[in-house]
């Protein structure tokens, strides 16, 4: 507690201080930057390390993108000159020119001529004008504004790189990066049940770097953290932003948590918003698979201004996508796979009916007969012995939901004096529904139903139905909610240091509901099995029985509206609020260059509340949740990047070596303290060749969820070594879970050639081992938790013979937290499964990414080629510390070991061209069975209009087709029923869409 009090009046120390320092600040302009006068010392050598010693002596933000400046030279400054006549200087006769970018900084874009009159003023009206769509650059991996490359590989694109990839949205974008496995939280993952985490309740789309997880994913907005989403909050749906308000985006493909914090463990997703734009953009985006359905439509518009000392943007996005029907595409339209080359997965549970009997040999229920589809008047020779119906398990449910989504995004900044005040604001509303298959049960008919048919005499009878036909499918709807804010003040002090503080909160609702859902206690009332429920107007004596020896046309609408008029909705809120202090700046000048320093701390408080109402088993509806959990966080940090050999020393064999150095200590209410260092080199022997590495620790702790989560009681039938076994799964919360921890350790090299800027080849080895991971591993491989002997030790087996084991599935069918279970009797579960969460052994992860781009001349236009491919070594996981290592790549549902992404882009005149070609590797099913490779390619033609002015200025327009050739995902023989794996592929097909852009 001491400790605590301390850290806490330290920061609250410096913040009050730093406060002070801006209310010191005048309200009045402060002169001039024109009549400052500083003594420059930049030596000669390549331009982008000269830039940056300008930065630092200056004070003054420079913006320059880095193959701009790639290969160039310049002669130094040796003078006492102000900031603009000093940078001319240091640019030359580069083929830059020079804008300002704010009031306080700079910006190098290419240097464009216009008709007739050579180049234009590098600080006139017209180059202000044109630089305002360039934000402020954020380096993501590094806390020190300004800092170069670093020691950790960043992947970074751009909004005109997702247009230019045919992509609707963020979300697409990043799936198409090798180093995302799609396997975590998506809609089709989501719908078809290949997330075995089961959180994503709003079907959001979340990003999953290295397949550690997607809680193991950091996402930032403007370096600012977002709220979770999902049933534990545990992941943010990148979805939720708008593409039209993105300036950039940059990946870092390594752990993080000295710099970023929790949750950093299998990289960062920055997303930095537009800050800076003049005008008015509209964007219109449309969007059709080759089937004709998937349909979306995607609207922008986005406004900018910019005055003396601010700035203000503000974009709005509407986005709305049709469902995808299971029934419209092969793969998922049945769950007989044999006309693709596989099993029939269609069960017993059938609609008509079949009538069964429990098998001590099978252990499990088994059909004896198949109840005919005439439904009325049947008698005992209508049903022959050994015969079955089978049952259609995706019958009329969705791939992809329908989504329509509206999102708003504001930024505003104004100078007073040295202070810069901000406030930036995003805020969505995101509505979903999508259709799934009715409950299946097996039923318990006494000779009390007028329909029952006793063929042998027998006064009751078992019988496995589906209800899909019956009272039709389930329709899930619901809508998701986001919203973040944040305040800030930033001070420039001194020639180099800054120091900022701001308040950030964040917010992300979920809601879903299931209305018109089955509720067991009114089916048996209606089926006869007990008597009419003085608490419903429902008798069935009256209204009708339910009759099960038929089809959905056996029953009248008052007995299907009567056991479908259950319901079961869920709320859930999760909230990040936080305040932030940093600075940054030069410590000192070393003969290598300025030692830099970034240090600060954060106070964050973050809280989860969820509440749960079920209408599904009688007339009383329950309730469950509405707890407030809640955790507060505090935490320190620095970093410091060490110069230690520069590119103007001259030293053979060294042209640049740095040391960086980070640290970050953080306590938890709930868990302690938690300290994390980060260290890393990097040497240039030779301009143009990068040697890099980096290790460091990072943490997560377990989600309020992960701990609290409500304890629940659910069926499946679940494969075994015979068939499906019909099972009783725990889930829920853990108090005894330890905080996640891992080591990362990344090296790599990049080759930039001087004599041809632009072109780049980086190679990274990475190796992660992640211990402790919280999750329910087993429920993860659920289709093999019964057959693979490394969960044993979660799994009871159950025989319908054996008194305890009955009394022991009846005491979890009777909890109030169990709904689905009561749909069966207790005699035909065969195991209970013990899916609750738990701290994993190990995950282990490691492979090579090779990333490049190589531009050339072809008949005097330029082409550029690129290439992204990664490829896994080892992604196994130990489930206990006790358990043996698990294999677990080139396994379906799991990370294949080689993704890659190679194009070619093209740009002659007005217009641009690219082509792209995206291959996953073969792999295999748990049982062994060959799943094929899979090689799409994209394409797209961009047009821009060439008018200076008038309507067609500032129009251009983009032809894409995602999958061009329509390659189907290939077949996978799943234990589900659905024949392709959506962790690694898709079955959406050729995709056109067309974008039409307008700047004003």
């Amino acid at each position: 507690m001491p400790s605590t009090i301390l850290k806490h009046r330290l920061l609250a120390g410096l913040a009050i201080s730093f406060l002070g320092v801006v209310s010191a600040a005048p309200v009045l302009a402060a002169p001039t930057e024109q009549t400052q006068v500083i003594a420059f010392n930049i030596q000669a050598g390549p331009l982008d390390a000269a830039l940056q010693t300008f930065a630092a002596q200056s004070g003054r933000q420079i913006s320059f993108a880095p193959e701009l400046v790639a290969g160039l030279k310049t002669s130094g400054v040796h003078a006492s000159l102000t900031p603009e006549a000093a940078i001319v200087q240091l640019v030359g006769s580069a083929p830059l020119d020079i804008r300002r970018g704010g009031r306080n900084g700079f910006i190098l874009k290419p240097r464009s001529l216009t008709a007739g009159t050579g180049a234009a003023d590098p600080f006139d009206a017209a180059g202000e004008a044109a630089a305002t769509e360039v934000a402020e650059v954020l380096v993501t991996g590094s806390l020190i504004r300004g800092a170069r490359d670093g020691a950790s590989p960043v992947v970074a694109f751009d909004r005109s790189d997702i247009d230019r990839g045919g992509h609707g949205n963020l979300a697409e974008a990043l799936s198409a990066l090798p180093q995302n496995f799609s396997g975590g939280a998506t809609p089709a993952s989501q719908l078809l049940g290949s997330d075995r985490t089961f959180v994503n309740d709003t079907v959001a789309s979340g990003v999953n770097l290295r397949g550690l997880g997607n809680s193991a994913t950091l996402v930032l907005l403007n370096g600012r953290r977002m709220a979770g989403t999902g049933l534990k909050g545990n992941f943010a749906d990148v979805s939720a932003i708008p593409t039209g308000a993105i300036d950039r985006v940059e990946v870092l493909l390594d752990g993080a948590s000295a710099l970023y914090g929790a949750d950093a463990v299998g990289g960062v997703v920055n997303v930095i918003l537009r800050q800076k734009f003049e005008g008015a953009e509209t964007r219109v985006r449309s969007s059709i698979a080759e089937k004709g359905d998937a349909r979306e439509l995607q609207v922008g518009q986005t406004f900018g201004t910019i005055w003396s000392g601010g700035r203000a943007v503000i974009s709005g996005e509407y986005y709305q996508r049709d469902a995808l029907a299971a029934s419209a595409r092969r793969q998922t339209a049945s769950s007989d796979l044999r006309a693709l080359g596989g099993a029939d997965h269609r069960t017993q549970f059938s609609n008509p009916g079949n009538i069964v009997d429990y098998s001590p040999a099978a252990g499990a229920y088994v059909p004896i007969y198949a109840i005919p589809s005439k439904g009325a008047g049947l008698t005992p020779s209508d049903f022959v012995a050994g015969t079955m119906n089978l049952g259609e398990p995706r019958r009329g449910s969705d791939t992809l939901p329908d989504q329509e989504r509206e999102s708003v995004y504001a930024t505003l900044a104004q100078t007073l004096g040295r202070v810069e005040l901000t406030a930036d604001a995003l805020y969505t509303h995101r509505k979903f529904s999508f259709s799934q298959g009715a409950a299946s049960t097996i039923l318990t008919v006494t000779n009390a139903n007028p329909y029952f048919v006793p063929i042998a005499g027998e006064t009751s009878q078992l019988i496995a139905y589906d209800f899909t036909g019956a009272v039709g499918p389930v329709k899930a709807v619901g809508a998701a909610e986001n919203l973040g804010l944040s305040l800030g003040a930033a001070r420039e002090f001194g020639r180099t240091w800054r120091g900022e503080l701001y308040g950030a909160y964040s917010t992300d609702r979920g809601e879903s509901r299931q209305d018109r859902a089955l509720n067991s206690g009114f089916l048996r009332e209606a089926l006869g099995s007990v008597a009419d429920d003085p608490a419903t107007a429902f008798s069935a004596a009256r209204d009708g029985y339910f009759n099960p020896y038929g089809d959905g046309a056996a029953n009248s609408q008052t007995v299907k509206d009567f056991i479908k008029s259950g319901y079961q909705h869920h709320w859930r809120r999760n909230r990040v609020s936080s305040v932030n202090l940093k600075v940054d700046g030069t410590v000192m000048e070393l003969p290598g260059g300025p030692l830099k320093l970034a240090a600060g701390g954060q106070l964050r408080k973050e809280d989860f509340l969820v509440r749960d109402a079920f209408y599904t088993s009688g007339a009383k509806a329950t309730a469950a949740g509405g707890t407030l959990y809640d955790r507060h966080v505090s935490s320190a940090f620095a970093e410091l990047r060490v110069p230690i050999f520069g590119p103007h020393q001259d030293i053979p064999g060294v042209y640049r070596l740095e040391l960086s150095l980070a640290g970050r200590v953080e306590r938890y209410s709930d868990f302690g303290t938690t300290k994390n260092p980060k260290v890393g080199v990097v040497w240039e022997p030779v301009e143009g060749v990068k040697l890099r590495t980096s290790y460091g620790t990072s943490f997560r702790a377990p989600t309020l969820a992960d701990i609290y989560e409500p304890y629940t009681i659910s069926a499946a039938f679940v494969p075994d070594v015979s068939g499906n076994t019909l099972s009783l799964i725990q889930t829920g919360g853990n108090l005894g879970l330890r905080p996640e921890t891992a080591k990362s350790w990344t090296t790599g090299v990049d080759f930039t050639p001087v004599s041809r800027p632009g072109a780049r080849l980086g190679i990274t080895y990475f190796d992660t081992k992640f211990s402790n991971q919280v999750g329910h591993p087993v429920y993860e491989d659920i289709l093999n938790a019964l057959k693979n002997p490394i969960y044993k030790d979660f799994v009871r087996r159950l025989s319908a013979s054996n008194s305890a084991d009955v009394s022991a599935a009846q005491a979890l069918i009777d909890a109030a937290t169990s709904s689905t279970p009561k749909l069966f009797p207790a005699t035909a579960y065969g195991t209970i499964i013990d899916a609750r969460n738990l701290n994993a052994g190990e995950l282990d992860v490691r492979g090579l990414d090779i990333t490049g781009a190589w531009p050339m001349a072809v008949a005097k236009e330029t082409v550029t080629l690129t290439a992204n491919v990664s490829y896994l070594f080892e992604y196994s996981r130990r489930i206990s510390p006790s358990a043996p290592s698990t294999e677990f790549v080139d396994v379906a549902g799991f990370p294949v070991d080689l993704r890659a992404v190679a194009g070619a882009s093209w740009i002659h005149g007005p217009f641009t061209t690219n082509l792209s070609v995206r291959y996953v590797n073969g792999y295999k099913s748990s049982a062994g069975q060959k799943v094929g490779s899979w090689t799409t390619a994209d394409a797209l033609v961009g047009w821009t209009a060439p008018a200076p002015d008038g309507p067609m200025h500032g129009v251009s327009a983009t032809l894409s087709v995602q999958n061009l050739l329509g390659t189907n995902a290939p077949f996978y023989d799943s234990l589900d029923g659905v024949g392709y794996d959506p962790a690694n592929a898709d079955v959406l097909g050729r995709v056109i869409a067309i974008q039409l852009t307008k700047r004003w």
